[in-house]
């Protein structure tokens, strides 16, 4: 019927005779028809035989004017005009960013709070409250007084399928295309992305071994947003002092900005308490809190959320909503019980005592095998560090990451976290996540990659 064997109007075999004719039971062949018919191919009329439904194939309509092709809104045409961020595929030892070892997973204890939550057995099933389960929001409250420094309302909790649909949201509710936001230089591509395609001018301003420079956001112009690092900024690693925090929350409040506070992975520092977020010391409603367990359980259960001022709460729900309604209720209910019975924080103590060694790993490796050539920067906090190549010409990183991956070596690069070329040092870095391999995993890795640079 499809390729006009059968053409419009045309009988069929009876159900009888074409059973016959394969081999098969009437019943098969009556079944087909049914279906056939259901689905306007076939048609029937009282003692006729069926037939070949009689518009299934029209003509085709005179030659007009060509079609148009699909057009893409200024924000797809924005997104398709960015450098692709295909996946590669991952090599033997890989110095990824965001990835966690899967040994470090609390496996257990996630299993009994999942089992937990299923025997609960809800008397229906329906969608919930787009900020969040309220068991969660609550338990997250208390964990970030804890934890974080924070006070905040249950209502100022939205709970998100991870920080980048965080970012994602504050894009879409605070920039129209146009204004312009503050980025750091070097600052995380995604976030930098996410904004871009809303349509937002990037400002670059630098920072320094302690965060962004705040004494250069005067010549940012009159901004709409910032977004900052400031616990562990990615990926050069500095905390932002006290004086400095005071001075970008004056200047939001100057000119009428937005702070997003991306606390990514806030929870690691291996000298001290993690320090307190910006967030604690906003008063104006000037901050928007993004957190995450991308860093501490794992980037695949995509749980993150925000803290928002209690004025931009009922926005920041409805555009949840509309995204995806909420994120997924069994890992919201299943992360509330482990926070509420302590499990998340015994395993946080855990998690930062294992990547404490892998830090260490990687120092002694990168002193044994490189010396002094290799300078590193930002390795008191977090999952990761830079390490910088003396003498060695920036526009080698790429050959440099070539060679590697050759020898089943993953690295990556620093430049292109660099909004513009001439804000970068001239010497070639690396940023070197540490937080998915084991100790002697990283110390081989390191000796590969040595050997071959020195190869190339």
């Amino acid at each position: 019927m499809a390729d006009g064997t059968y053409p419009p109007g045309s009988a069929l075999p009876s159900t009888r005779a074409l059973a016959a004719e394969l081999g098969v039971s009437r019943t098969t062949v009556t079944a087909a028809y049914d279906q056939l018919i259901a689905e306007g191919y076939l048609e029937t009329r009282p003692g006729s035989r069926t037939r070949v439904a009689a518009g299934l194939r029209p003509e085709p309509a005179p030659a007009a004017s060509p079609v148009p092709p699909q057009r893409l809104s200024a924000f797809g045409q924005r997104i398709l005009a960015m450098p692709a961020s295909r996946e590669p595929a991952k090599p033997a030892i890989d110095f990824r960013t965001g990835d966690l070892s899967g040994d470090d997973f609390p496996a257990l204890a996630w299993r009994r709070a999942l089992n937990a939550v299923l025997m609960r057995r809800p008397a229906r099933l329906g969608y919930g409250d787009p900020r969040g389960l309220p068991e969660l929001r609550t338990a997250l409250q208390a964990y970030l007084w804890r934890a974080r420094g924070l006070r905040c309302g249950l209502d100022q909790i939205i709970v998100v399928n991870g920080s980048q649909q965080g970012i994602d949201l504050c894009a879409r509710l605070l920039v129209d295309p146009g204004d312009r936001v503050v980025m750091e230089e070097p600052g995380y591509g995604a976030a930098r992305r996410a904004f871009a395609a809303a349509g937002a001018a990037i400002v670059p301003v630098r920072v320094d071994a302690e965060g962004l420079r705040t004494g250069d956001l005067a010549s940012a112009g009159h901004a709409r947003l910032a977004y900052v690092t400031p616990s562990h900024q990615f990926p050069l690693g500095g905390v932002l002092p006290v004086a400095r925090r005071q001075a970008l929350l004056a200047w939001a409040e100057a000119c009428g900005a937005t702070i997003v506070e991306d606390d990514y992975d806030g929870e690691y520092r291996f000298d001290m308490k993690p320090v307190e977020a910006l967030l604690s010391l906003d008063r104006a409603g000037r901050v928007i809190y993004v957190g995450t367990v991308s860093k501490t359980l794992s980037p695949q259960l995509r749980l993150g959320y925000l803290v928002v001022p209690q004025a931009l709460g009922e926005a920041f729900a409805e555009a949840k909503r509309l995204a995806d309604r909420q994120a997924p209720g069994l890992e919201q209910a299943a992360l509330a019980r482990l926070l509420t019975e302590g499990g998340y924080e015994r395993h946080l103590r855990q998690a930062r005592r294992r990547n404490g060694e892998r830090r260490a790993a990687l120092l002694a490796a990168l002193a044994e095998s490189f010396g002094a050539r290799v300078r590193v920067e930002g390795a008191a906090a977090g999952l990761h560090l830079v390490a910088w190549f003396e003498g060695v010409p920036a526009e080698r990183e790429a050959a440099m990451a070539s060679a590697a991956r050759a020898a089943g070596i993953g690295i990556y690069p620093v430049g292109p976290l660099y909004h513009g070329a001439d804000t970068r040092p001239d010497r070639a870095g690396l940023v070197l996540g540490f937080a998915s391999s084991a100790p002697d995993t990283i110390r081989t890795g390191i000796r590969r990659l040595a050997a071959a640079l020195k190869a190339a």
